[in-house]
């Protein structure tokens, strides 16, 4: 179950990086009000995945989420360049949080 609310809160992260590109430097309320509920919700099924996962594997996993799915709704939604050399980063996290999920400790 840690491991669901880790990737919902991961998802959650990609939202609000989203919402607060959409904000303009909070400077639109709807959008800096949407940027913070979803960050209270990305927060908060951190939080609770935290309660039985380690620390370095939740956080690193959840950011790694965070900015691979930024970087997919910047190209995709945004129309921010896609490289070689950023498919490569991207394809670099996913392999980082491949591994710190085959190196947990079974949670």
């Amino acid at each position: 179950m840690a491991w669901i609310l880790l990737f919902l809160a991961g998802l959650f992260e990609v939202v609000w990086a989203y919402l607060m590109k959409q904000s303009a430097g909070f400077t639109r309320l709807w959008p800096t009000l949407a940027t913070f509920a979803t960050m209270f919700v990305s927060f908060g099924l951190l939080s609770v995945a935290m309660k039985t996962l380690p620390l370095g594997t939740a956080y690193t996993v959840w950011t790694g989420i965070g900015a691979v799915g930024a970087f997919i709704v910047g190209v995709t939604v945004l129309g921010e360049q896609l490289s070689v050399m950023r498919v490569t980063a991207a394809v670099l996290i996913v392999a980082g949080l491949v591994l710190m999920k085959l190196s947990g400790d079974g949670h």
